[in-house]
Formats: C-alpha cells, structure tokens, sequence
C-alpha cells in the first residue's frame, strides 16, 4: 500500500476487515438479476479497485466465495462468519469488486452510472421517488 488515503471496509461481525488506496473511478449500481439475488436488493453498488490498491487486513481466512461457471466478471464473496458481502476478484484477476455498503469510509467518489436496468425487479422504485425520513418513522399503531 502507498501513502495515499486509505479506505476501510469490514464485514457486520468484524471478522473481515479490508482496506484499499484508491479506485479506477468506477462506481456503478447494477440491476442484473446476479446482483439482485447476491445482495438480496434492487442492485448492487459496486466499487472497482485494481488489486495492486487492495489489501485484506484481517480475517482473510474468513472470506468464502462462490463463482458462476462460464462468467467472466461476476463472482461473489462474503464473510463465513455473519455472511456479509465482502470484496471478490473476477475472473481474469484484474479487477476487485467492492460492495459498497461494506466501506467504513467514504471512498472519495459516487456513484455515476446504473448498468442492466433492463432487468431492473418489477417491484424497482427509485429511491428518489420514496418519501424519506431521517430514521425510522412512528408508527401509528405504538
């Protein structure tokens, strides 16, 4: 790792934490059905990371992951422990795929694009569309 901020990572248990100096400028919410099934959401927010600026710090033994057969870039990790996401190499081995919602730290970016909306769940409503509150409403009903 260089002397450039780091960003940190980690699993909900904090069995697996992860660090990294800086991303390839990618930042993407992906709506494919993969991403959809993996994180269980509308779609995955996913960082890329050349794998010279990843480092596991610790709990690496931790880390389990599945791949497709016959897919290049879709892979998923996750923490054996809690089950959390956690950062995975594709295929080719050039790119590390970092689940956003796994960072401890601001990356110093957003995200820019949406990729496979066409597959977007039938359910899908932007989250701009949704009223909003800054935590968790009364309800009524208490």
């Amino acid at each position: 790792m260089n002397s450039k901020k780091k960003v940190h990572g980690s699993c909900l248990c904090g069995k697996v934490h992860y660090e990294f100096t800086e991303s390839l400028g990618i930042f993407q919410y992906c709506h494919c059905e993969r991403c959809r099934k993996f994180t269980g959401s509308a779609h995955a927010a996913n960082i890329f990371v050349s794998p010279d600026n990843f480092n596991w710090v610790k709990g690496e033994n931790f880390v389990g992951k599945f791949e497709l057969p016959d897919t290049k870039y879709f892979a998923t990790s996750f923490c054996q422990n809690c089950g959390s996401s956690l950062p995975w190499m594709i295929q080719t081995g050039k790119t590390m795929v970092v689940p956003a919602g796994t960072l401890d730290d601001d990356p110093g970016i957003k995200p820019t694009q949406n990729i496979f909306c066409a597959f977007d769940a039938k359910w899908y409503v932007p989250a701009s569309d949704l009223k909003s509150f800054e935590e968790l409403p009364v309800s009524r009903n208490s």
